[in-house]
């Protein structure tokens, strides 16, 4: 597997929107390098790289694919990833894992959402960009606006180094710009001279020994040209773009060739890892340095089980060696390393820097992840990498009482697998929710659980977790007197309720300046709640307040109005009586419950809403539509910007329970070319004439 120099490796990542033919593409890329006899076909399942069995019947790809060939002197290690924005967060391990994206557009369509999407995510990522225009022999493709929508998405450092001769039913070669000896062929599109002067210029401008001989008028060979082209990707002045159709071969070749060529080394980009104190260190990408690895994947493999993809930063890495996790500071034994060719997986007795790789069976990996050599655990880390959130939920529940044990494993292998898919156990709303990026995704992964764990399940909209509070004070007690032969019990507490003021400081706000006779307080930032102990003269015997506090808790817990988390307020116990005989912790637990549940109907209880924060991706002409839409929904604008290609980003906050299904309305108003991302901001008070409607559906859920 490292039979080779790392300067000789390269890692790409084939990235852009669905049905653009990506998949098709590494199925010929390892047809024509010869790596397979045959070549795969997504549509008729034969595919070398969508192999799972939802994959295949979807003719879709779900997962991010590892493959490699050799072409032209180089060993090149390709990530296919899926192009459907439900499955995005596949792209995030895969771009952390190479120094170049490829972002393959279809002629035919232009740019598209994803593309737009994963190309940000590249930028983000700090590698280099190469865009690919596949499908040329596609009819009606208008070359200048095709080129013009291009450099306006991605950047006026778009710039050609091949032309297609022909397009649509004409494509049919392409005129090779950086090696351009002879008079372009007749058809050629384009100004093969100016385009070709505009690719020197953005080639020189990383380089400024090129560039001072460039305007001195000195010819620049063929030769130094290829050679600085990566140069100049790597420094952000150029992102080429190439010409291709993979089902007539016509630009494959060349395509190739600019894999092999100009895509960037390992060597080429400048990688940084942290140390415990914060400081950034610079990553040696050489062979002799210690080993440094990330994990950049995680695949639940039904024949293998738990296989891990890692990516080597720097070393090398014999089998049957033990390294560090930096997360968990413990060691961990590899004693197999695999190569990885698709679906299939072979064993090697080394790895080295540049290799992407897997490794079986080892537990206690998490994408992410940093393996390092260093024996103490005291290894630098690399940087995490970020997927995007989750925005739909489903409520999930086994259809069979049978399957009631196996779901939680099922669902949590599923969590391992895709970083974008949470489960989570809601103990406010006592519900099962599963999380993902769209209903495609969680329709995929329901899938799953019925073809690899055989557990089916049944569905719905999950509940929203509102939340009780008080807008005024109330003060009172309880007593608790049970009498039931022998020992009875008795308590008695008294108790204040008040709303937290916003933007408090609970270290100098709980003060004895504020509160008369303070003794202690506990404060929990969750909830907002603080719970204020201010008895004196041991009215209340100090083994007892703790038992209060936890009665107030689990009332605050199980609600008052509407069985629903209460939050944002202060809970002072000030006075009470106890009985030598029957006091005890359980009487003042009752007794704490029963006078906060008194007060808080008495201090204007309200009911609170969650409020999401949401960032809109949509094409400029439908932001009126959707602005609209989201007023409908009692949302609240916060600004607009430009994005690149004739799009907007719309920011907003609204409520969650507003757009639980907001994925198929924003599909509807942009055509399918809207996404969206959301985190919860904050809770705030449902308007008053919402408020008893929802109380009431709410208790009527619970009878």
């Amino acid at each position: 597997m490292n039979d080779y120099k790392v300067d000789d490796v390269r890692n790409v990542a084939l990235v852009g929107h669905g049905a653009v033919g990506k998949t098709t593409v590494a199925d010929l890329l390892l047809f024509q390098s010869g790596m397979t006899p045959r070549l795969g076909s997504v549509d008729e399942g034969t595919s070398l790289l969508d192999t799972d069995e939802e994959e295949i019947d979807h003719r879709i790809s779900i997962a991010s694919t590892l493959v490699h060939f050799d072409h032209a002197g180089h060993h090149i290690n390709l990530i296919d990833t899926p192009g459907y924005p439900d499955f995005i967060g596949q792209v995030s391990g895969a771009l952390r894992a190479v120094e170049t994206a490829l972002i393959l557009l279809n002629a035919g369509h232009g740019v598209e959402i994803n593309a737009l999407r994963v190309s940000r995510m590249a930028q983000e990522a700090g590698i280099a960009r190469m865009i690919v225009l596949n499908k040329c022999d596609t009819e009606n493709i208008d070359y200048d606006s095709l080129l013009d929508s291009i450099r306006e998405t991605f950047g006026s450092n778009c710039v050609p180094i091949n032309l297609p001769v022909g397009l649509g039913a004409d494509f049919q070669a392409v005129c090779d710009l950086v090696n351009f000896s002879e008079p372009p062929a007749e058809g050629t599109l384009g100004d093969p001279e100016s385009t070709r002067q505009a690719l020197i210029e953005a080639i020189v401008e990383s380089n400024e020994g090129l560039l001072e001989r460039f305007f001195d008028g000195e010819e620049l060979s063929a030769r130094e040209l290829s050679a600085n082209i990566p140069k100049a990707m790597a420094a952000g002045t150029l992102i080429p773009v190439l010409f291709m159709s993979a089902k007539t071969g016509v630009g494959v070749s060349e395509f190739m060739d600019a894999m092999s060529n100009y895509t960037l080394c390992p060597q080429d980009i400048q990688r940084m890892e942290q140390t415990k104190d914060g400081r950034s260190v610079v990553i040696d990408p050489s062979p002799e340095q210690p080993f440094v690895a990330q994990v950049i994947k995680t695949r639940i493999d039904p024949f293998i089980s738990k296989m891990s993809y890692l990516r080597v930063f720097s070393g090398e890495l014999d089998k049957d060696t033990a390294v560090v996790n930096v997360r968990t500071g413990k060691p961990v034994r590899i004693n197999q390393l695999l190569d990885v060719q698709g679906g299939k997986q072979e064993p090697v007795d080394s790895v080295s820097v540049g290799d992407i790789f897997a490794v079986a069976k080892v537990d206690d990996l998490q994408p992410g992840d940093t393996l390092t050599a260093d024996a103490n655990g005291d290894g630098l880390s690399l940087p995490e990498i970020k997927y995007p959130h989750p925005v739909v939920g489903l409520a999930v529940e086994p259809k069979s009482q049978n399957d009631q044990q196996k779901i939680s494993g099922a669902l949590h292998k599923l969590e391992e697998e895709d970083q974008t898919f949470h489960v989570i156990h809601d103990e406010e709303t006592h519900e099962m929710v599963m999380q993902g990026m769209s209903e495609l995704h969680l329709k995929i992964m329901q899938e799953k659980l019925l073809h690899r764990d055989k557990v089916e399940v049944l569905t719905h909209q999950p509940k929203v977790p509102y939340r009780e509070t008080i807008m005024a004070s109330a003060e009172g007690s309880y007593r608790h007197k049970k009498q039931s032969g022998g020992a009875g019990q008795f308590a008695e507490v008294h108790l204040r309720v008040s709303p937290m003021p916003a933007g408090v400081d609970p270290e100098t706000y709980f003060t004895k300046e504020n509160f008369d006779h303070l003794r202690s307080y506990q404060y929990d930032p969750d909830l907002n709640f603080a719970f204020v102990d201010r008895i004196s003269g041991g009215s209340i015997p100090n083994q007892f307040i703790p038992a209060v506090e936890k009665g107030v808790r689990e009332r605050m817990k199980q609600g008052v109005i509407a069985g629903c988390q209460i939050q944002d307020l202060i809970c002072e116990v000030y006075f009470g009586k106890d009985h030598p005989v029957d006091s005890n912790e359980t009487a003042f637990k009752i007794a704490g419950s029963k006078c906060f549940s008194e007060l808080f109907g008495k201090a204007r209880p309200a009911l609170m809403e969650p409020i999401v924060k949401i960032e809109i991706l949509v094409p400029e002409e439908c932001v009126g539509d959707i602005s609209s839409d989201l007023s409908s929904r009692r949302g609240r604008m916060e600004g607009m910007q430009v994005s690149p290609g004739g799009y907007e980003i719309i920011q907003a906050r609204v409520p969650l329970a507003e757009i639980m299904t907001y994925a198929r309305t924003l599909s509807s108003l942009s055509g399918g070319r809207g996404t969206y991302d959301i985190e919860l901001s904050h809770y705030e008070m449902i308007p008053p004439n919402e408020q008893s409607k929802v109380i009431e559906i709410l208790n009527q859920a619970r009878e």
